[in-house]
């Protein structure tokens, strides 16, 4: 076995000696590293608990802020409270800057349609067979009671001549209307379909004078003159479009509107005065034309 020239160890000896020490610093560093990462450090709880005692200590100070209060500024909050909502007392003489309740003329339309509901439903009753047809509809409207009896109910097409059977269904709704005093107002409705003839040259001449055949039979049936007005229309007041069959058959209608009254039971219209009863007149000259089949179609 040779020798070191150095010393006196051997060469061999020296390797494996070395090889240990090695082996010795990697098992103290794989220990230090595995130490780092799995070991639980002993002073890590000590964060934990400055985060609880900074929380606790920040509870009990808002706690002694909300229990504290300021006597003197309660007070004068509450007094001031106090004040705001007590009524203000004013001299005598002192004027109010609140005008006064508006009173209204007329009373409101609801409370002026109440007294015609009996009369509405009188209505509905005579005509039941037509309303449950759907060739009569009674509703309560703006202007008041309004009546819409289909104009195939009452006329032959393109004329304004009542048939027999629409007399007999006026009638009745006349014995209603000349028990009371309100005022009726007859409209004449047309569809678009056109019409023209030496009679009648256009739908308003058809619509009015068919509102004043209405207005005639009332006369006729009792119901005071004074009190009644017709107008007609023509096509320009639809409730249904004119596109299909039904529509026009809506469109087609004598509409009977029965007028509010006020309390002491005058007219509740004032605009219906002298002008109202001069138009009345004026369609009636329209409708005392007599009534001629004109080919019209679907009127």
């Amino acid at each position: 076995m040779g020798t070191d020239p150095v010393g006196d160890v051997p060469a061999e000896a020296r390797k494996t000696r070395g090889s240990h020490a090695a082996d010795s610093r990697r098992t103290r560093l794989r220990h230090r590293r595995r130490g780092d990462d799995d070991g639980e450090q002993p002073d890590r709880w000590i964060v934990s608990y400055a985060d609880f005692v900074t929380l606790l200590l920040a509870f009990f100070v808002v706690m002694y802020a909300i229990s504290s209060v300021n006597e003197s500024r309660y007070r004068e909050v509450s007094d001031a409270l106090v004040k705001a909502f007590q009524p203000v007392d004013r001299p005598p003489d002192a004027t109010s800057i609140v005008p006064p309740p508006i009173q209204l003329p007329y009373p409101t339309l609801r409370n002026r349609l109440v007294p015609m509901q009996s009369m509405a439903n009188d209505i509905r009753s005579v005509l039941d067979p037509l309303v449950r047809a759907g060739e009569v509809r009674v509703t309560e409207t703006s202007r008041g009671i309004a009546v819409e009896i289909n104009a195939s109910v009452l006329f032959a097409s393109g004329e304004a001549e009542l048939t027999e059977a629409s007399v007999r269904i006026l009638n009745s709704v006349a014995g209603v209307l000349a028990r009371a005093k309100n005022r009726v107002e007859v409209e004449g409705h047309t569809d678009n379909s056109p019409i023209s003839s030496t009679v009648y040259p256009s739908n308003w001449e058809l619509s009015a004078a068919r509102a004043c055949s209405v207005v005639r039979l009332f006369a006729r049936d009792g119901v005071a003159p004074e009190r009644m007005g017709a107008v007609g229309y023509g096509e320009y007041r639809s409730v249904a479009t004119n596109e299909t069959q039904e529509g026009r058959n809506r469109n087609r209608r004598v509409t009977v509107v029965i007028l509010p009254l006020d309390d002491d039971g005058s007219d509740a219209d004032p605009t219906k005065g002298e002008a109202g009863r001069e138009g009345a007149a004026g369609a009636g000259a329209v409708g005392a034309l007599p009534g001629t089949s004109v080919p019209a179609r679907g009127r």
